[in-house]
C-alpha cells in the first residue's frame, strides 16, 4: 500500500538534531562566569554580596580569572606581568553595610584617607574617580555623591548618551570637580586626550558589586571588564600603587 500524500503546502519537519541542541547549550552555558555564586545576587538590592566579601589578595585573584576568562590566549607570563597587585587595593571587607548606591557616600567617607570635599584648584583634575558600566548609572551615582559638592568644585558626570568624547573634552577643561564619574573606556579616552589629568588623584572607586537586571556586574561583561582593566593597568598608575609618597588606591565598592 502507497504512503496517502502530504497535504498540498505543508513541508515535511527536519529531523530533530538533539547533538546540536546540547552543543548550543553548552555554548550557552559556558557564557556563564564559573565562579559566580548565584546565592550571592541579590537581586532586589542590585548587588553581588560576593565582592564585599573579597579581601584585596582575593580581588587581585579574581581580576585576574577575569583576564583569562576573556583573553583565554594570555600566557602566564603575560599574565603575570599584567597582574595587578593586592597592595593597589585598599581592603574594604569591615564594611559591613550593603554595598548599595545609596549607601555609596557613607562608606567613601568611611574609607577615604582625606576629606573628599577638598578643592583641587584645577579644572579637570580630581582627587577621585569613580567608574561605573553605563551611562544611567553614572547619572545616578553623580546625584547621590553631590553631597561633596561644594561651591566652585563639583562631581562631574563625565559620561552620558547625549554627551559626546568632544563635549566632555571640553567641559573637563573647564570644569573643577573633586569626583569625576564615568565608565571605564570615556574615563580612558579623557585621560588619554589630556582633558582629564591625574596629577591631584588619590583614589580609583570601582562600582563592583552593583549589578543589572540581567545579574551582571562591571566583572561580567568583556566589553567592560577589558576597559576597565586598561584603565587601571595605565603604566602612570601602576608606578602609584603602593606608594607611600604619592599613593593612588583601587577602592573596590
Amino acid at each position: 500500500m502507497s504512503p496517502s500524500p502530504r497535504p498540498e503546502g505543508k513541508k515535511r519537519k527536519a529531523p530533530h538534531d538533539e547533538s546540536k541542541k546540547t552543543k548550543h547549550a553548552k555554548r550557552r552555558k559556558a557564557k556563564k562566569p564559573a565562579d559566580i555564586n548565584e546565592d550571592e545576587l541579590d537581586e532586589k538590592l542590585g548587588v553581588n554580596k560576593a565582592i564585599a566579601k573579597m579581601n584585596s589578595s582575593l580581588l587581585a585573584d579574581h581580576i585576574a580569572q577575569r583576564l583569562r576568562r576573556f583573553d583565554p590566549n594570555i600566557s602566564l607570563v603575560e599574565l603575570e606581568d599584567k597582574y595587578l597587585p593586592g597592595r593597589a587595593i585598599r581592603d574594604t571587607v569591615n564594611w559591613k553595610k550593603d554595598r548599595t548606591m545609596e549607601n555609596l557616600p557613607t562608606f567613601l567617607e568611611h574609607e577615604a584617607a582625606e576629606d573628599l570635599r577638598t578643592d583641587p584648584k584645577v579644572p579637570g583634575c580630581p582627587t577621585t574617580l569613580v567608574i561605573t558600566s553605563a551611562g544611567i548609572r553614572a547619572a545616578d551615582l553623580t546625584r547621590a555623591l553631590r553631597t561633596f559638592q561644594m561651591n566652585g568644585c563639583t562631581v562631574a558626570k563625565l559620561f552620558a548618551k547625549h554627551i559626546k568624547l568632544q563635549e566632555a573634552i571640553e567641559s573637563c577643561k573647564k570644569l573643577k570637580m573633586n569626583i569625576g564619574v564615568g565608565t571605564p573606556q570615556r574615563v580612558h579616552d579623557l585621560l588619554e586626550d589630556g582633558a582629564l589629568s591625574s596629577k591631584g588623584l588619590r583614589r580609583i572607586v570601582i562600582d563592583a558589586s552593583y549589578i543589572d537586571q540581567k545579574k551582571r556586574g562591571i566583572f561580567d561583561m568583556k566589553e567592560l571588564f577589558i576597559p576597565l582593566f586598561n584603565l587601571l593597568s595605565r603604566p602612570a598608575f601602576r608606578k602609584r600603587y603602593g606608594d607611600s609618597s604619592d599613593l593612588l588606591e583601587l577602592i573596590f565598592y
